[in-house]
């Protein structure tokens, strides 16, 4: 996998430079990508001129920021102005909207190259792409950011965003063996995405490494400034120096009836190496008030399904009333869900998520996080169906921030930790990541 952070050095002496780095990347697409079908479009002309505006910055001793020269990869639900956005979708095909993202106009401000638009599920909620595992192509990248993923696991970017309504940034992360970030809700800006609803869906940010992770992340908030949108806590684009956590959470929910024995056995084995770091870990077994957390958990996520089809009304009904058949039964089915309610069961649904936010937030005075797979066990065969997301749907339904760290390995597949953080903190949860990766690999 490629590591931007780490080259800036030799690019500022001249040993190294973004176009050389961004030629690695090419050469990887094209060694792979006709097996691992990451991109739906390259821009391998604009990239390189790119590079080359960012190498010339260099040998000034002038980079933009931090990102200056990082090629990246954007899930194909995220605009961009010179390469077609079509979601996976007829609907949308060849259609370009002239404009850039938030997200994406803030690296390419900072410099960064746009390498390719990758695939995802059609409007990240539907029918699966083609994209493949890079490390067994039998088996699904997981989604809905497969093709982000894919690419970052094969060598083609450092760095790629994904979205999350479900668990299509943290899911793939896991399957891939990459750091992935799905922040507290409303941290990013969505403009310029096509989103499932305004309130479960994430932008999400998938790599090689914490460091690249988080200065991606850190250009994006700061610049990708839009009413309503909090932003990361802190500043500064270091990545948060590690903080051992004192207490852990470790929530079995429902997922754990998925898992097979090794995986069981890998997670029971990382959870031996917190406890002989000095971690206290505690689940259901032993305090009465994580098992009453769970079943609140477990009872009221369904209400994610609620909210999420009421909010997918516009415009995914008028896909489906307009475009028929091409539309697929996936999403027909989220809008004959949001037919059967009524805005008085939508509010009660936010109202009930509202209280059981409040109940989580409450472990913030007893604990540093929680603790759970980021999959149900490694990545499985086939590509119809990209994974299980049932450790992964409470904290899009909720909104708090998740990484997912690639530190098991079941049947020589990566599997991720879940570390999940409380609202509002996920520099906190950014320090907890580093230092499980400089602790516990």
């Amino acid at each position: 996998m490629i590591r931007f952070r780490e080259r800036v050095p030799a690019f500022l002496d001249g040993g190294d430079s973004p176009r050389a780095l961004l030629e690695r990347c090419i050469g990887a697409i094209e060694a792979r990508e006709a097996e691992v079908g990451a991109f739906v479009a390259l821009d391998l002309e604009g990239a390189r001129a790119a590079a080359d505006e960012s190498t010339a910055r260099y040998r000034t001793g002038r980079p933009l920021s931090p990102v200056d020269g990082c090629p990246f990869g954007v899930k194909d639900i995220i605009e961009t102005a010179d390469l077609p956005t079509q979601m996976n979708s007829p609907v949308f095909a060849g259609w370009r909207s002239a404009r850039d993202a938030a997200c994406v106009r803030a690296l390419r401000q900072g410099g960064a190259v746009l390498l390719g638009k990758t695939v995802t599920t059609e409007f990240a909620a539907g029918r699966s792409g083609p994209t493949v595992h890079p490390l067994d192509p039998t088996r699904t990248p997981g989604g809905s950011s497969s093709g982000s993923a894919a690419a970052v696991a094969a060598g083609m970017v450092p760095v790629a965003f994904g979205t999350q309504a479900g668990g299509s940034t943290i899911r793939p992360a896991s399957y891939c063996g990459l750091v992935g970030l799905k922040p507290t809700i409303g941290t990013f800006s969505m403009a310029g995405i096509h989103t499932i609803g305004p309130t479960v869906d994430h932008l999400g940010i998938l790599a090689s490494n914490l460091s690249d992770l988080w200065s991606v992340a850190r250009q994006v908030s700061d610049l990708a400034v839009t009413p309503g949108v909090r932003g990361l806590p802190g500043s500064g684009h270091a990545l948060p120096r590690a903080a051992a956590p004192a207490r852990l959470v470790h929530l079995h929910t429902a997922g754990w009836g998925e898992l097979d024995a090794e995986s069981i056995a890998a997670f029971d084995a990382l959870v031996a190496r917190l406890r002989a770091a000095g971690v206290e870990v505690t689940n259901r077994d032993d305090d009465p008030r994580v098992a009453s957390l769970e079943t609140t958990l477990d009872e009221g996520v369904d209400g994610r399904l609620d909210i999420m089809a009421w909010e997918m009304r516009w415009p995914f009904e008028e896909y489906a009333d307009r475009h028929g058949t091409v539309v697929s039964d996936i999403l027909h089915g989220y809008v004959r869900r949001a037919r059967n309610l009524t805005p008085a069961d939508y509010h009660d649904a936010l109202r009930e998520r509202r209280r059981v936010q409040d109940v989580v937030e409450g472990f913030g005075e007893v604990a540093d996080g929680f603790i759970s797979f980021a999959s149900s066990g490694p990545a499985p065969v086939g590509l119809e169906h990209t994974g299980s997301r049932t450790f992964l749907n409470y904290w899009s339904w909720l909104g708090n921030p998740s990484f997912s760290v690639p530190l098991m390995t079941v049947r020589g597949l990566p599997v991720g930790l879940q570390l999940i953080g409380f609202d509002g903190r996920d520099d906190r949860l950014a320090a907890l990541a580093r230092w499980s990766m400089e602790t516990l690999v």
